[in-house]
Order: C-alpha cells, then sequence, then structure tokens
C-alpha cells in the first residue's frame, strides 16, 4: 500500500481500520462467551479484580485473533475480494466497519502485524497474571488459529479447528477463577461451544462464501459436502448445542430451575433453531449470513440469562 492512500485516513477514520481488522464489534460480543463459562462455573459473581483484568485480556485476546485471521489469510483475501467485486451481501456484522482493510491495502502488512502482536502481548501478559494456565491456553489458540487459516486449501477438517479455538477463551476464564476445575464441566463446556460454532458461526459463514471459496478450490464444508449436506450439519450441531446447554446447567444444580431452563430454551429455539431451520427449508443462502448474525448473540443472550438468575432465583 502507498503513504498516500495511508493518509487519506486520520484520526477515527483512521482508527476504524484497525477496529475492522479485529472485528472488533464480533469481539465485544465475544467477551460474553469466557463470562458466561466462568459464571457457570463459579455460580457467583468472580471478585471486581478479576472480573477487571478477565475482561480487558479476553478483549485483548478476542482483537489480537481476528486481526491474526486477517494477517495470515491476507493474499487469500486479496483473491476472494477480487471474487466478491461485484456482489452485494446483507448485512454482516464481522464487516460492520469494512471488510479486510489489510487485503484492500488501506492498512499496510506491516501495521496489520503490528496491531495483532501488541493486543497478542497484552492478552498474554493479563492471562499469565490471571493464571499462568491461561497463558498457555491463549498460545495455543493463536498456534490453532494460524493453523486454521493455513488449512483452507487442505482440508475441511480446518472447521475442527475452528470450534476448538473458540472453546479456548471460555476454558482459560473457568482456569482464571478456580485452578482446579472439574474435567467433567470443561468437557462439556467445550462440545457445548464447539456444537455452536460450527453450527452457528463456521459453517453459515462458509456457506455464505461458497461461490467465491469453489473459485479459490477452498476446502470447507459446504465445498466438500454441498450446500444441503452444509445445512444438514448446521441442524444437527445446533440441536446438539441446545441439548448441551441443558446438560451444562444439569452439572450446576443450583442454575437447573424454571427459570433458566426457559431463557435456555428461548434463547436456542430464537437465535439458533428457528433460523437454522429456515436456512434448512429454504434454498437461499442469503438465510446463512441471518443465523450467522443471530447466532454470535447467543453467548451474550445465556451470560444475561444466567447473570439474571443467579442475582434473583439461584442465589
Amino acid at each position: 500500500m502507498d503513504n498516500s492512500s495511508i493518509q487519506t485516513y486520520s484520526g477515527l477514520s483512521y482508527l476504524k481500520l484497525f477496529l475492522a481488522l479485529s472485528r472488533a464489534s464480533h469481539a465485544l460480543l465475544d467477551i460474553a462467551t469466557p463470562c458466561l463459562a466462568a459464571l457457570i462455573w463459579l455460580n457467583t459473581f468472580p471478585p471486581t479484580k478479576i472480573i477487571s483484568l478477565g475482561l480487558a485480556t479476553a478483549l485483548s485476546g478476542y482483537l489480537s485473533v481476528y486481526a491474526l485471521n486477517d494477517v495470515v489469510d491476507y493474499r487469500t483475501d486479496r483473491k476472494k475480494l477480487r471474487e466478491i467485486v461485484n456482489k452485494s451481501p446483507g448485512f454482516d456484522l464481522d464487516a460492520l466497519y469494512i471488510r479486510h482493510p489489510l487485503a484492500q491495502g488501506l492498512l499496510s502488512y506491516k501495521e496489520g502485524i503490528i496491531w495483532a502482536a501488541v493486543w497478542g502481548v497484552l492478552a498474554l501478559i493479563g492471562a499469565y497474571i490471571l493464571n499462568p494456565v491461561c497463558a498457555l491456553i491463549f498460545m495455543i489458540s493463536i498456534l490453532l488459529e494460524a493453523v486454521y487459516c493455513l488449512m483452507l486449501q487442505v482440508t475441511h477438517l480446518r472447521a475442527v479447528v475452528s470450534g476448538i479455538v473458540k472453546t479456548m477463551g471460555p476454558i482459560a476464564a473457568v482456569f482464571a477463577v478456580d485452578p482446579q476445575p472439574s474435567f467433567l464441566f470443561l468437557t462439556v463446556l467445550f462440545l457445548w461451544l464447539f456444537f455452536w460454532e460450527i453450527g452457528g458461526q463456521n459453517i453459515p459463514n462458509d456457506v455464505s462464501d461458497l461461490t467465491e471459496d469453489i473459485s479459490l478450490k477452498a476446502k470447507t464444508i459446504p465445498v466438500t459436502f454441498g450446500e444441503k449436506g452444509a445445512r444438514m450439519l448446521i441442524m444437527w450441531s445446533l440441536c446438539a448445542t441446545v441439548v448441551m446447554s441443558i446438560i451444562v446447567l444439569a452439572l450446576k444444580p443450583q442454575l437447573l430451575n424454571g427459570p433458566s431452563l426457559a431463557g435456555t430454551a428461548g434463547a436456542g429455539l430464537y437465535l439458533l433453531l428457528l433460523p437454522a431451520y429456515k436456512l434448512y427449508r429454504s434454498q437461499n443462502s442469503s438465510y446463512a449470513a441471518v443465523l450467522f448474525n443471530r447466532a454470535s448473540y447467543y453467548p451474550l443472550a445465556m451470560l444475561v440469562i444466567i447473570a439474571i438468575d443467579i442475582m434473583f432465583v439461584a442465589g
């Protein structure tokens, strides 16, 4: 990118390019996921110091990981943008500011690396203060995110890697509030959020990008199994998500009550199953973006439900 293009952006506009690189709108929503995991495990609110440090660390981690995704995918994103130059997609939560500013040449590659590295270092420091295990988990997630990006033209099983990465933050959050959590709880938590990521985020996003991915010879689930197979996997994954959400509550009997069950079922139905069913029944891939956007709010909705339950019911 030449200097003249950089100079056209300054102040808030320039900052928005970096926020777009880190998909800040989605990163803010994702913070709810580790908060949710820690809250369910403790069945109460952590100390204020842990909450403050945890929120700052989680935000830094998500900003770093999302930026890393665009840094590693730089060349692929440039090819993909050429494919969609005349495409007019619907609302995309991940592109709330601008889509792939690095690939568009609005930010330099060096700027992208520095931005991702700074947030990564801050996240690593915060994670280590919370619990050295959290720092280890964060480093593993960074490595897996890079592997996920590099597997685009290798195998559709990269979706599994994506699911693992999305569970890293919540699992780290549990270790941040308890150095010796239950292995059973961590396993159920992993499966719950793994299926949510696969069915509500990864596959729907790939369905939306199917045309471009075919032209790039990418290996994704929709490319490998077709849209029909992808829609079926979405439905099964999100049904598993709702089932696992009930099992998570069952591991914490204090939270297993009428209001929490009703809220959990309602969130799963409205944010996951209904849009997934609409996508499954239709032949219109635009519903995949609707599912992706609505499913992105699922952890936040569950956090609100559990927080209210702890404050007014379970407590």
